[in-house]
């Protein structure tokens, strides 16, 4: 009796493991301006779950391909892919988290917040055509600032981001010039500068270049200590990067009428936005060939909206609001199906 009562525990606790897909590993690739909080999120995790996030800090166009080409379990992209693309490959997206990406400075002597720049100023040191930090646009800008006569080194990505796409569409909107020559995209052929790969070589790039200039992620700002400016917005209010800069930016996104969730948070109205604010998207498809592992899947990002709000904050992302989590899992409801056409989220 006991021999048979041990074998119908040990039965039952390996049912209830397996459909908590303990011990599961589930792999992701993409963009590297979420990765921070991703991190965050998959150490806390696989401690209360016993479930391991693999995600791999690829860029936005990596996560796009190994998705398309079904070598991983999920994408992640800042660059929301529209509805007609999303209908071809057979995938669904859904926004995961929020934060702004952030020009930041080396310059001997200035620190974070101190130096201004102007869309107009932003977008013409890009395009090459202001190449000392004493120009006059800057010294307008920046009366009070000792600026000096030194070469301005342009950073940007090397490899195709989404972190890019965000930062060009936000230059294209602001720039005729920069429309015409240059336009928006995870990979671009940049007029100026050197390339450094993912938020990593960007920031590490700028901390080694007195002159430096380049664009990341803000919790890689942060992290790494670079001198972020202040920044004029659409308001043409000179604002920092901080979450409630970007939750004003983010507040009157409409979710609801936005097909596949196909949403562009750059230069939005309002007093207190920041123009450079993004949204992550995760990318799964709609029939899961593995439906455990699918399941895994959405019960991670489910625990990540739910229970990652604060992880999120305290790295300076905007968490995804209550409304637009409840019309994500009505999207995952309604679409996300086994072989079989069984609904995998319940």
């Amino acid at each position: 009796m006991k021999k048979f009562l041990t074998t119908l525990f040990m039965t039952a606790f390996v049912l209830v493991m397996a459909h908590a897909g303990f011990g599961m590993t589930i792999n992701g690739a993409g963009a590297t301006f979420p990765y921070p909080v991703y991190a965050q999120w998959a150490y806390k995790y696989e401690k209360l779950k016993g479930v391991k996030l693999n995600y791999q800090s690829i860029g936005s166009g990596g996560g796009i391909a190994q998705i398309k080409a079904k070598t991983v379990d999920f994408g992640a992209s800042d660059a929301p892919l529209k509805a007609e693309a999303l209908e071809k490959f057979g995938l669904i997206q859904f926004p995961m988290i929020m934060g702004g990406v952030v020009p930041v400075v080396h310059i001997k002597g200035v620190g974070p917040g101190k130096m201004r720049l102007s869309p107009e100023v932003l977008a013409d040191i890009f395009l090459g055509k202001i190449k000392t930090w004493n120009d006059p646009a800057i010294r307008k800008l920046n009366p009070g600032l000792v600026l000096p006569d030194k070469n301005i080194t342009v950073v940007h990505r090397a490899d195709g981001s989404g972190t890019t796409w965000i930062f060009t569409n936000y230059l294209d909107k602001v720039s005729k010039e920069w429309h015409a020559k240059v336009g928006t995209g995870k990979a671009v052929s940049w007029p100026a500068g050197v390339g450094g790969k993912g938020n990593e070589g960007v920031s590490a790039y700028v901390q080694k270049v007195n002159g430096g200039i380049g664009y990341v992620e803000y919790a890689y700002a942060l992290q790494n200590k670079l001198a972020h400016v202040l920044l004029k917005n659409r308001a043409g209010k000179f604002v920092a990067p901080t979450i409630k800069t970007f939750q004003s930016a983010a507040a009157n996104a409409d979710w609801a009428h936005a097909p596949g969730f196909y949403m562009v948070l750059t230069d939005q109205p309002g007093e207190k936005s920041w123009p450079i604010t993004g949204a992550s998207f995760i990318l799964v498809y709609k029939v899961q060939k593995k439906p455990e592992t699918g399941k895994a899947v959405l019960a991670f990002f489910d625990w990540a909206y739910r229970h990652g709000a604060q992880i999120a904050m305290k790295l300076d992302y905007v968490p995804i609001p209550e409304k637009v989590v409840r019309l994500v899992e009505a999207t995952w409801k309604k679409e996300i199906k086994d072989t079989k056409g069984h609904p995998l989220w319940k």
